[in-house]
């Protein structure tokens, strides 16, 4: 597959470290302690995340669907392998965290890949998930006018009935509390967060710092009132847990 066919399709990992993805941490370690624990990336790309967590733990594995980024991350890098979301290469229940960092959207089967982090899970171990908000008023990942791919951000496709949106954005999902719900239902675990996360604005904040500084004042205190349902991204954390009850998003 041509690399721009695959950023199209897959999805752009996280190539640098900026503010956003330390907040995304930040965030993440709230639910999911990291400190020594054995964890696992899926849709790791070139292992941003994976350098952060061996911080906290030797025990970092990663996976991904793209060979070439799962070479340039083994230069540094160890415990990488090439696999999809839904075939990861582990038995079942060796690991306690589980990211998928905006990876659910991208891949063929997203309730078959959280089966999977779900077998890969200890008892007691944490499921974290990052998926984009089809309430969100834009889309992110660009779009196609006929067979033409457009790079940038389209207003409120999200808001459109699936069938038309699908003719403008068919390479990649968006979800509702509800579509969440029903990836994980019939699994046995519990809903430890589910909450919704603004932009980082790392990309303005680069060009004109002051305006980045002044947005994340006035948007992330958002995510604290009933208008987060509007923000970019979901963050949901599952615990795998015995034979008990279920619990769903609000």
């Amino acid at each position: 597959m041509a690399e721009n066919d695959k950023a199209i399709s897959w999805g752009h990992p996280s190539y640098v470290w900026r503010y956003g993805q330390d907040r995304r941490l930040a965030i993440l370690r709230r639910y999911a302690p990291l400190d020594g624990k054995k964890i696992l990336d899926v849709g790791c790309g070139i292992g941003t995340y994976l350098a952060r967590f061996r911080a906290f733990s030797p025990q970092v594995y990663g996976v991904d669907i793209d060979r070439d980024k799962v070479k340039q991350g083994s230069r540094e890098l160890p415990y990488l392998a090439t696999a999809c979301a839904e075939n990861l290469p582990f038995q079942d229940g060796v690991f306690d965290v589980i990211l998928l960092h905006e990876v659910l959207e991208h891949v063929t089967d997203d309730g078959e890949a959280l089966q999977e982090a779900y077998r890969v899970a200890k008892e007691g171990g944490r499921i974290v998930i990052y998926v984009p908000n089809r309430l969100y008023p834009f889309e992110t990942h660009g779009f196609y006018l006929g067979k033409r791919y457009v790079f940038g951000l389209l207003p409120l496709v999200n808001y459109l009935p699936q069938p038309l949106r699908r003719l403008l954005v068919p390479h990649v999902r968006v979800y509702l509390g509800r579509d969440l719900k029903r990836l994980f239902r019939g699994l046995m675990v519990a809903v430890i967060a589910h909450s919704y996360l603004f932009p980082g604005f790392d990309g303005i904040a680069a060009r004109r710092p002051w305006l980045g500084r002044l947005l994340r004042y006035l948007i992330y205190p958002l995510e604290r009132s009933p208008l987060r349902i509007f923000g970019l991204s979901h963050f949901l954390v599952l615990e795998k847990e015995a034979p008990g009850g279920n619990n769903g998003p609000e």
